[in-house]
């Protein structure tokens, strides 16, 4: 057996083992806090909606499991199953050359692999979801969302793969520098037209009417000197409950987006404090950093991938048995977060970091009591468990634990 063969086993073993025990661990740790609401919180959230919000991270956590599983059988059956060899094969059949007949060979199993999430897809949002009354789906707007998503994919992945295979095969041993330049240019565009093209095409957004609201946030707007293309409702009540509010664009495009299942819970000033911690990763220049790093992470993806692409092992050891450019990038997108996966607690951590800091800049400019009832409000509407596993927090949770946070803001109101 190839020698990367084994380490791509062991790689993949590692990784399941420690996210299946760290789900086990997750789902023992909510079940076993799930009698008695934590002392933070035991004045503001109810026995009924702590022990609702555990039952639904069970509920969730344990369907990730069957996931997971699915997930490493289909990647085996792609690589060491075959199943990418005979795609191959069938491609290389049609004679479409490298460039279109690769493109087609990716995108093929994109499709494949997404029809074979689709009943996991639709038994998370038609059982889980409306288990707990959160969703607001029909089965009609399920599937309209996935032939716009699909036809989107098309549009916008079929180009971008052909010209990526194009200068793989065209600009000598430094095409990745190429592609990387092309991919830059590219994510910067999307951050551009997702809030004004792509986002409309699956929710409304009309701007928000509420004059005191809008004069409030007005003023938070000003003393903070954050400009923007407008503060706009968007209709998600129209999928799920849930409740969000996030920052999208730059430049000029830059907007402020609330749910509307969100204004709809939350007092004026709950608002304002929410918005205030998100003008703080504004501030912090959260958003930038992130960008940053994700462009020095594909710069070395690219690197490696860039040797990789001429290493025999590398195709043979996943179950090719042919080498091309369409192949390598195939098999880089598929394996490669098997390898990385032990990264996750610093990614983890580093949003956690500026959730924190968010938090700092918010209660600067707000009633810091303010955004803790608002966050109370948030994790009790969208059941987000109260007390997680803390290990399993540290490699998933992108927002600290709930009661590491609200008592960090109590701290700063007394």
């Amino acid at each position: 057996m190839n020698q990367f063969t084994l380490l791509f086993l062991f790689f993949l073993a590692l990784a399941t083992g420690i996210e299946l025990w760290l789900a086990w661990r997750h789902i023992r740790h909510v079940r076993s806090h799930r009698k008695t609401v934590p002392d933070t919180f035991s004045e503001k959230i109810s026995l009924q909606a702590h022990q609702k919000a555990a039952d639904y991270t069970v509920s969730k956590t344990s369907f990730g499991l069957y996931e997971k599983l699915f997930g490493v059988a289909i990647l085996l059956i792609w690589t060491l199953g075959g199943g990418l060899q005979w795609l191959d094969t069938f491609w290389r059949q049609q004679a479409w050359g490298d460039v279109l007949g690769g493109a087609a060979f990716i995108l093929s199993v994109f499709l494949i692999t997404g029809l074979l999430s689709l009943p996991a897809s639709l038994y998370e949002t038609f059982v889980i979801e409306q288990r707990y009354g959160f969703n607001k789906t029909t089965l009609k707007l399920f599937i309209t969302d996935l032939v716009k998503q699909t036809v989107l994919i098309l549009a916008i992945g079929a180009p971008l793969l052909m010209l990526a295979l194009w200068l793989m095969g065209k600009m000598g041993t430094y095409w990745w520098l190429y592609l990387w330049v092309v991919w830059i240019g590219f994510s910067l565009f999307m951050v551009w037209a997702y809030p004004t093209l792509i986002a409309p095409l699956f929710n409304k957004f009309k701007p928000l009417d509420n004059d005191s609201l809008l004069q409030r946030i007005n003023a938070l707007l000003n003393r903070t000197g954050f400009k923007s293309n407008g503060v706009f409702i968007m209709d998600g009540s129209k999928r799920s409950a849930h409740g969000n509010a996030y920052f999208t664009g730059f430049g000029k495009s830059k907007r402020i987006v609330f749910f509307d299942t969100l204004l709809k819970n939350l007092s004026d000033k709950e608002v304002e404090a929410v918005l205030a911690h998100e003008l703080g990763h504004f501030k912090h220049h959260h958003i930038l950093k992130r960008i940053l790093v994700t462009f020095i992470l594909s710069l070395l993806s690219l690197a490696v991938l860039g040797w990789l692409v001429s290493q025999p092992w590398f195709y043979s050891g996943l179950g090719m048995s042919q080498a091309s450019n369409h192949a390598a990038l195939m098999l880089f997108i598929l394996v490669g977060p098997v390898f990385t996966f032990l990264l996750s607690p610093v990614f983890s951590w580093s949003s956690r970091k500026h959730e924190f800091e968010a938090d700092n800049f918010a209660v600067k400019q707000t009633d810091a009591r303010e955004l803790v009832n608002a966050l109370v409000k948030l994790y009790s509407e969208n059941a987000n468990t109260l007390t997680p596993d803390p290990l399993h927090s540290v490699f998933y949770d992108s927002h600290p634990p709930a009661p590491v946070r609200v008592s960090r803001l109590l701290a700063h109101s007394s």
